[in-house]
This record gives C-alpha cells, structure tokens and sequence, in this order.
C-alpha cells in the first residue's frame, strides 16, 4: 500500500469517525484499515487518532496532518486530470465554507445546475457564521461578506452584494415608519454581534455620496443571521440584511423596507483559497458558476441604479461574517 492510499484511508477514518465505517465507504476489510492506520502512526512517529469505545477522533498531530493530506490529495488528483485524455470533465471534490443564509438562500437552490454541469464533480458544503480556518479545516476555498484581512490567502473579488433596511410590519405599526435618517433615533434595531469578532456594527446609510453611521437603541443582540432574521420578523427592531434575503420576504410581506432613499453601501464578497498554489480547476469552475450566481441573485433583489456602489473600505457587517 503506497502512501497515498494510507493518507486517503486516514482521511476517510477522520471523516467517518469509524474505522467501520471508513471501511465500508472504502470498500475495504477493517482490519486493512487499523492496519494502514498503524503503518502511517509508525511512519510518522506520532499518534494520529484517539480512540474510544463510540467513535475516533484525530489527536491534536492528527488534526494537522488532516488538512495536509486534504491538499496532498488533491494536489494529485489535479495532476492526475491534467492528462486525461478521455474527454471526461473534471473530477474531485470541492470543498467550499460560505454564511450560512447565502448557502441556504442562493447557494444551495441553485447547486443541481452545477452538479449537472460537472457530473465527476462532489460538493462538500459548509455553511456557518463562524468565520473557519481555511487552512486548518482543509476547505479548498471560503466565502467571505465584508471587508476581509486574512494573510497567506488569495482572494478573488465576487459581486457585491446590496443591503437593503427592512422592518415587520407589525414594528412598523406599534412604532410608525421612520422617513429620514434623523427619525431613527426613536426607533429600535435587532443587534447582531459577530461571533468572529463580537463586535456590533452601527446602524449605516449613504447620504450625498457619504457613508453615514448611528448607534441604534436596541433590546436583543444575536449572534446568527438565522437570530436577525427571525427577530425582525417578530417585530422586534429593524434590521439591514442583503437584498437577496430581503426581497422574497418583502414579496410576501412579511418584511417592509424603510429609508429606500438611504441605502446603504453594498458588501463586497470575496472567494479566500489557499496561496501555496494556483486554484484548482475543480475549485476553479465552482468560483466561476458562483460569479455567475451572484450576478443573478444580486440583479433580482433591487434595482441596480438605486443602489450605490462605493465601497466603505472599513465596513465589516457581520450579517453575513463568513
């Protein structure tokens, strides 16, 4: 058994938790597998998995070793369809994290398009408010919504995403409908405190050109946008959420947007894959079908020319902290 193999067998026992059933899902005799396992600990001069009596769990070494057998593996399989000749498309996995309501809401919803379009192609989907590890969680790419600084990573600029201000209307009746942006002061927001950062952001418009900031009273701070959203729509306080999210919301009318004359700056989205080396091919096509799908879905959810396009260099909105 060459190394390859072993490091394939150890990633799947990680992935599984089992060395059952990284078995079965390998089509091997366990006794294969613990014996692989073995080789690769004896090799390496470490312990790589703690085992209990339910499951195995990579040690802290095992853990590391996890990630660098995820890039080793693909780094081969890309290397391995550079020769194909057999006119086959491309094959692999893609690993990808992105926000969770953008997987859920855009992402996901569309994802048959892109599994019909590349059928050697598997999708491992991530979706979390927690801004991951790249690195560490052996992803092939992240999304990222905000102003990202993130050394060691190449960064692919994706299109912006439009923000939109909404309100229930059963807020809206109990505390009327703020006209301009000096009406907010009388008003309520749902807070959202990053769980990246902690940190709550202000209220934000653009006035004359001019990024505008206030500190909204507010009695509930979550820590998910699932927690944004489902607050909102109890009446709780006002929100600024991505026109995406807004929009199907604002059909059903559910959500009324407020201030449309005071928008404000769109989030920039930014595609994060490691710098060791160029994007994969595999990784490759999967950015360029998101391109396209954001383009789509920031198109639908307000008109273009209402919505202004410079971007606030110190803006982190943790909506979306991907």
């Amino acid at each position: 058994m060459d190394r390859l193999d072993l490091f394939r067998i150890f990633t799947r026992v990680v992935e599984t938790t089992s060395f059952t059933r990284a078995a079965a899902s390998l089509n091997l005799p366990r006794s294969t597998v613990s014996t692989a396992i073995r080789d690769l600990e004896f090799r390496l001069g470490t312990r790589l998995l703690a085992r209990t009596t339910r499951h195995v769990v990579p040690t802290a070494d095992g853990t590391t070793f996890y990630a660098q057998c995820l890039r080793l593996i693909a780094d081969v399989e890309e290397v391995e369809g550079l020769f194909r000749r057999d006119g086959t498309a491309l094959h692999g996995v893609v690993r990808v994290d992105l926000p969770g309501r953008l997987g859920r809401l855009v992402v996901a919803p569309a994802l048959p398009d892109f599994l019909d379009r590349h059928p050697g192609l598997e999708i491992e989907l991530g979706m979390t408010d927690r801004a991951i590890n790249l690195v560490e969680e052996g992803a092939d790419c992240v999304v990222r919504v905000g102003v990202v600084q993130q050394a060691g990573l190449i960064a692919r600029p994706l299109p912006e995403l439009p923000v939109l201000s909404v309100a229930s209307p059963a807020y809206l009746d109990r505390h009327g409908v703020p006209r301009i942006p000096d009406d907010l002061r009388a008003h309520q927001a749902v807070h959202y405190a990053s769980p990246s950062s902690g940190r709550v952001e202000p209220w934000e418009w653009t006035e004359n050109a001019v990024t505008q900031t206030l500190d909204l009273p507010g009695r509930v701070t979550v820590n998910s946008a699932e927690g944004l959203v489902a607050c909102c729509l109890a009446g709780i306080g006002m929100i600024q959420i991505p026109a995406y999210d807004a929009a199907p919301l604002i059909r059903e009318g559910a959500l009324v947007e407020i201030l449309p004359d005071y928008r404000p700056e769109p989030l920039p989205v930014t595609l994060l894959y490691p710098h060791r080396r160029l994007l994969a091919p595999r990784v490759r096509s999967f950015a360029d079908w998101l391109h396209r799908l954001l383009i789509h879905a920031t198109g639908s959810g307000a008109p273009s020319d209402a919505i202004p396009t410079r971007q606030h260099a110190g803006r982190m909105l943790g909506v979306f902290d991907g």
